[in-house]
């Protein structure tokens, strides 16, 4: 059994795609972290601005996942078409 140039494109297909969900998920996860940290710290200096803050940070939680969609929608096509 010999390995040929389609495997080894397959096989580089698949680690792609894991390096790209790997480095795609770490960079979300730091981040929306963060925006909650910092959502949390805010509304215990300053509760009556609890609705604010919160929306505020839904959306930049939003914001940060959609780089993560993108990994996501990378590591797909790289399993699924290449």
């Amino acid at each position: 059994m010999a390995i040929e140039g389609a495997d080894v494109i397959r096989a580089a297909a698949f680690i792609g795609a894991g390096i790209a969900m790997g480095f795609g998920a770490i960079g979300p996860g730091i981040g929306e972290g963060l925006v909650a940290a910092r959502a949390c710290e805010a509304i215990g200096k300053n509760p009556q601005e609890a609705g604010l803050l919160t929306r505020t940070m839904l959306v930049g939680q939003a914001v940060a996942e959609s780089t993560g969609i993108y990994s996501l929608v990378i590591a797909l096509l790289l399993l699924f078409v290449v």
